[in-house]
């Protein structure tokens, strides 16, 4: 029976590990996008853009400024630039491609990998073998 060698066992798993990672659910974000929002933000203290207000809210004086507190805490995050903006930006990424396009491109690379390791993980085990055969004892 075929056993990738030592090398291709890691890269298929590293390969599936990256693959599970970054498959993303139907209505969600990726596992991948998950972390890198809450690894931006691990406490939870940076502001984000809150929504518009509904119909009919905004006649509210109260409800306004309190939005618009909001909108000016982030502003001034946001204006901090460098770092603090990306992070901003971060917190509240989705995965830029569409879902079912990502999950056909994972399993071609998936595939395409495999077949690789299957291909030339043979080889190189078969070259270690041969070396020790060379070897005088």
């Amino acid at each position: 029976m075929w056993q990738p060698s030592r090398a291709g066992a890691w890269v298929l798993f590293l390969v599936v590990l990256g693959i599970i990672a970054a498959w993303p659910p139907q209505d969600e974000r990726s596992l991948a996008v998950k972390i890198v929002n809450w690894a931006v933000d691990p406490a939870d203290a940076l502001p984000t853009l809150p929504p518009q207000l509904g119909p009919g809210v905004g006649d509210d004086p109260h409800e306004v400024e309190l939005r618009d507190a909001e909108v000016r805490r982030y502003d001034d995050f946001y204006d901090r630039g460098g770092w603090t903006r990306a992070r901003l930006e971060l917190k509240v990424a989705t995965d830029p491609f569409n879902p079912s396009t990502v999950r056909q491109f994972l399993l071609v690379v998936g595939v395409v990998v495999g077949f690789l390791v299957w291909q030339f993980g043979g080889r190189f085990s078969g070259l270690e073998k041969k070396s020790e055969r060379a070897r005088p004892r």
